[in-house]
């Protein structure tokens, strides 16, 4: 039972535009979506854009296009940090104002000195003060061609604790970290510092995001306590593994979310099966995103690596599948059977052939490959037809050609009516049922013969059996 937090509940997803929504960007932003959605809260998305060399409008547009297919609606935003800089360079001022940052005139080349003299003395290589303002120290006389960084004042002793939902408490000792920069000689700020007066603004109450950042929860907490704010609950969620146990990459399949729906994936499926990569509701696999809302909680968030499965996630797929429907499917295969060169005029109703199809399909483009049979002229292997259309079952196709004219045109009628054929010739099921499939789809594999003649049509089954008699 998760315990109802004391304020309203506001998290975020804040990717960085350098590239694609990634599956662990897209769990994240799920989690994070669904905590939000289960207490009536608010989720924010929030694009930090700061990279100004790596950040592209394109990758923009992947974490949104992703966002919207798998549908994680937003209740605001996006924010785009590279819009807020003047908010930026107002804390950075009365930081400077207030003494928890100070301006340092160090070279880049002598901070590297200062790592290497570190280094060499087996330290952890970090700034070492040279600018630091200290009660009774002298800086050194400021040099008159450099501009300043602007670097935080971190404090030199004590820890940071914090009770991370997902890994426990977490204590990193205040030596372990440098004095930040958070303002370059330009002005811009940097990663960090932007985040922390982000979470700030944004009365962000719950950070959800990849383990990655660990490291750089701490220095964000001394910020926020420096500037006065709150600090919001953190969790820190464990990477997703491939399937051979290595950081998910591209050797894996698809690591793009948007690679996904090309591939025939249905974003139901993608995010049923992503809630359960590090999270779990008793032994409940399948269920909807108004399910998952309503049971989601951070006490069942797990803390150890999840591996993607993609033959998993292909049978989720068919479970959704089977689901949806039919006219909703219709409308995501029809295009990739065109390009097949399907022909739909005179031919069934897509939407009827998919609810035949799909028990079988993993994909929607397995669906559209399936369903080709009934949108294109059948051209029977002339060897197959040779061993399946013999003299022997000749006169029971003669008489399946009569009955045609007068059958009901349904499936039960349609079976029974085959029985009666066979009965009269001494024959089993698959000794017409074989030839009927070629002679009709041009193949051997097809659902039930029943089933495929009623679709089909009485027009279509009676011509195409006319052309062997």
């Amino acid at each position: 039972m998760t315990t109802t937090p004391a304020t309203s509940v506001r998290t975020r997803f804040a990717p960085s535009p350098t590239g694609f929504l990634h599956l662990g960007g897209a769990r994240t932003a799920l989690y994070s979506w669904a905590f939000a959605r289960h207490f009536g809260g608010t989720f924010v998305l929030r694009i930090e854009d700061t990279d100004l060399e790596r950040s592209t409008p394109e990758a923009v547009q992947a974490i949104i296009d992703g966002m919207q297919w798998l549908g994680l609606d937003h209740d605001e935003g996006p924010f785009y940090q590279m819009q807020r800089m003047d908010r930026y360079r107002e804390v950075v001022a009365q930081m400077l104002k207030e003494g928890t940052a100070y301006l340092c005139y160090s070279s880049p080349e002598e901070v590297e000195a200062m790592r290497e003299r570190m280094r060499a003395a087996g330290e952890k290589p970090r700034y070492d003060g040279t600018w630091r303002p200290e009660e009774g120290k002298t800086l050194p006389p400021v040099p008159a061609d450099r501009k300043p960084v602007v670097r935080f004042k971190n404090p030199l002793d004590g820890d940071v604790t914090w009770n991370d939902v997902v890994k426990g408490t977490i204590t990193i000792s205040n030596r372990e970290l440098d004095d930040l920069v958070i303002a370059r000689p330009d002005g811009t700020p940097t990663y960090n510092f932007c985040v922390a007066v982000d979470d700030w603004d944004m009365k962000i109450t719950h950070v959800l995001r990849g383990d990655d950042h660990v490291n750089n929860t701490p220095r964000q907490i001394n910020i926020l306590r420096a500037i006065g704010a709150p600090l919001p609950e953190y969790g820190h969620l464990p990477m997703i593994l491939g399937s051979d146990g290595q950081k998910l990459s591209k050797r894996h399949g698809a690591v793009s979310v948007m690679e996904y729906p090309a591939q025939g994936f249905l974003p139901e499926a993608m995010l049923n099966y992503l809630a359960r990569l590090g999270w779990s509701h008793g032994d409940d696999e399948v269920f909807s995103m108004e399910q998952f809302c309503a049971w989601f909680n951070l006490e069942h968030l797990t803390a150890s690596a999840a591996q993607f499965n993609n033959e998993k996630l292909a049978w989720l797929n068919n479970h959704w599948i089977k689901q949806a429907d039919n006219a909703r499917l219709a409308g995501l295969v029809k295009p990739r059977m065109l390009e097949a060169g399907a022909v739909f005029e005179g031919a069934p109703e897509l939407a009827t052939v998919l609810g035949l199809m799909k028990e079988r399909a993993n994909t929607t483009n397995e669906l559209a490959d399936a369903a080709m049979l009934f949108f294109r002229q059948p051209q029977p292997d002339a060897a197959l037809l040779a061993q399946h259309l013999t003299d022997m079952v000749k006169p029971a196709l003669a008489l399946f050609a009569e009955r045609i004219a007068t059958v009901e045109w349904t499936k039960e009628a349609i079976a029974a009516m085959l029985k009666e054929v066979l009965a009269a010739n001494g024959l089993k099921m698959p000794q017409i049922a074989m030839p009927l499939r070629l002679i009709i789809t041009g193949q051997l594999q097809t659902p039930a013969i029943d089933a495929v003649l009623q679709i089909f049509g009485r027009e279509t089954v009676a011509a195409r059996v006319a052309k062997y008699l």
